[in-house]
């Protein structure tokens, strides 16, 4: 079983930068593929970035490359997202997910667990 708990959401102001992190429990963490998504309302939830289990490779939308960097501490059990430059399209709840693919994959159902999401509100 893996739990995943989402944390730093917030109100800020464009241009500003926030730290969401994700708290992972289970042994499988460290080999595990970890994304995070995105989801705003009335749209689909949307793919944002992930990470391989060593860190070595990540990809990013294109709607946030430049701007956002995905980083995991696998002593920690622990992944991030730092936004910076943030925009009011930025706006929406932001879930952290574990895939167990062997490469990065961008589609939702490739993810078996998921968090709560945290909730990110960019004002302009």
């Amino acid at each position: 079983q893996v739990q995943l708990v989402e944390s730093g959401g917030g109100l800020v102001q464009a241009g500003d930068s926030l730290r969401l992190s994700c708290a992972a429990s289970g042994r499988t963490f460290r080999s595990s593929i970890m994304g995070w998504f995105r989801q705003a309302p009335g749209k689909e939830r949307e793919f944002v970035a992930a990470i391989t289990w060593t860190g070595g490779n990540t990809v990013y939308a294109d709607s946030v490359k430049g701007r956002f960097t995905i980083a995991r501490d696998n002593a920690k059990n622990t992944v991030f997202l730092q936004m910076n430059s943030l925009k009011p399209e930025d706006t929406a709840v932001y879930y952290c997910a574990r895939s167990t693919r062997l490469t990065i994959e961008s589609i939702a159902y490739e993810y078996d667990y998921w968090g709560q999401g945290t909730q990110v509100t960019v004002s302009s």
